[in-house]
């Protein structure tokens, strides 16, 4: 006779909606592109870009209106929950956030504002009034050079936190589903 066990069990909990997936994997494949593949200047690489841009707005409004783990109420990052993460860290308690933890929406907003400021300074590159403008296509070019720093940290940190949580992060952006352990 099998003796029963009290390990706990696993549930599949749907956390990230398809919006959500497909704005993530679209901007991330946009980035790629406009950074490694695209030429700059060129209008394959102002069409990426604005693209790109109009997924994060997307993105933006759909924090207002798209899915509970979606929202912004979710995930805010309020100083009382960057200071609860900090502690929960600490103490090596790794399980507290379904959706995106503090850090992590951190990381999104630095991310969402320096894609927006690459679409604004793409075009004003194109008007008349900065046409040439050496400021403005700096500030491009610091721009795009933040995500070689940015996105390493994304995923770095994504793959770290996932290790700690016992959760494949990367999979669950992919099927929107999260494990969550059942005591």
């Amino acid at each position: 006779m099998q003796q029963p066990t009290n390990s706990p069990s696993t549930t599949s909990v749907p956390v990230w909606d398809i919006w959500v997936r497909i704005t993530h994997w679209a901007v991330a494949l946009g980035i790629f592109a406009n950074l490694l593949i695209t030429e700059a200047g060129s209008d394959i690489h102002e069409y990426v870009g604005y693209a790109v841009a109009a997924l994060v707005v997307s993105r933006l409004i759909w924090g207002f209106v798209g899915t509970r783990y979606a929202r912004f109420t979710d995930f805010f990052p309020t100083p009382s929950r960057i200071k609860s993460h900090i502690h929960d860290l600490t103490q090596r308690r790794y399980q507290g956030h379904l959706g995106h933890n503090p850090f992590g929406a951190l990381m999104m907003f630095a991310l969402w504002a320096v894609i927006l400021g690459l679409g604004i300074t793409g075009y004003l590159q194109t008007t008349d009034q900065f046409w040439g403008d050496d400021t403005i296509q700096e500030l491009h070019e610091i721009l795009a050079n933040s995500m070689y720093v940015l996105v390493p940290i994304h995923v770095i940190s994504a793959i770290m936190m996932g290790r700690l949580q016992k959760q494949n992060l990367v999979r669950s952006m992919i099927t929107g589903k999260k494990d969550v352990t059942n005591p």
